[in-house]
């Protein structure tokens, strides 16, 4: 039981830490590093996001733990850069079936044009790591991997591709920063992410706009909503549905993620230091 419960939590996580990252895109398939970038108008430095996790397990739903994401204008080899982090950790209700604390951190441009991108992971007694570091050489996109898997070996790679890539972090600062405006229901956006190990091709849909309540706090927002969509066996299926402030600040209020062994939830639980007003919101 225990095992079984084990083996779901670790799966969990990783939709839950995927989920929160690659919520939304506007994808540019340009190669040369001003081209790979976007202007941003969603956030500023001092961006606080705080989410409550929810694990359904034979129909009663558990609070699993939270996830903070915390967005910073600072430097990175000496030059201007966005920092941009998110932890997840379990609560000690959780720790008893499957300790779960991930650390995602990543570097960009003042444009959200990627730097560099490290995640270390513990998952129940696994510890592992990904890195990369980009570069942009004659118009490409070069990637430099290191992983560190959970037996300790060290492995190193590099590639170079003609179109842009992003990671689990960088892809979410560039898509909050997409014009909605434009889409129609249906509409689906590619999705370029690599790890230190592999490239993933996924795809969003675009489902249109609903009014959400958040259940924590009770407050009220008019949303965008977003499937998030891979090939499996062949088949397209759906992993997560999303919830996104139609405003200018894009913030994701809620995740519906679709797992093979029951469903997950995130909420977003506080927030601060958001850079426009929230005209999302539904005022009582």
């Amino acid at each position: 039981m225990k095992q079984n419960m084990s083996n779901m939590k670790r799966q969990y996580l990783m939709v839950i830490v995927l989920s929160f990252i690659i919520c939304h895109l506007s994808f540019s398939p340009a190669v040369a590093q001003s081209q790979c970038g976007i202007q941003n108008t969603a956030f500023s430095s001092g961006e606080r996001l705080t989410y409550n996790l929810y694990f359904n397990w034979k129909f009663v739903w558990f609070k699993v733990g939270q996830a903070y994401m915390n967005t910073d204008l600072t430097y990175f080899e000496g030059k201007k850069a966005w920092r941009s982090s998110l932890v997840t950790g379990g609560n000690k209700r959780l720790d008893k079936f499957f300790t779960m604390r991930d650390t995602l951190l990543s570097y960009c441009n003042p444009d959200l044009s990627p730097l560099y991108f490290r995640k270390g992971a513990r998952e129940g007694k696994r510890y592992y790591v990904d890195e990369m570091w980009y570069s942009y050489p004659n118009g490409n996109c070069h990637l430099k991997m290191h992983a560190i898997t959970s037996s300790g070996e060290s492995l190193w790679r590099e590639a170079t591709y003609k179109q842009c890539i992003y990671d689990m972090m960088s892809i979410f600062l560039r898509a909050r920063n997409f014009d909605a405006s434009t889409m129609k229901e249906g509409d689906n956006i590619t999705l370029p992410i690599s790890d230190a190990s592999h490239l993933n091709t996924a795809w969003l849909q675009f489902r249109g706009r609903e009014t959400f309540k958040v259940e924590d706090t009770k407050e009220k927002f008019n949303c965008l909503v977003f499937s998030f969509f891979q090939k499996e066996n062949g088949k397209s299926k759906e992993l997560i549905r999303f919830f996104i402030t139609d405003d200018q600040n894009h913030i994701p209020v809620r995740l519906d993620m679709h797992l093979s062994f029951g469903s997950a939830k995130a909420y977003l639980k506080n927030y601060s230091g958001v850079r426009s007003a929230m005209t999302s919101k539904i005022n009582k």
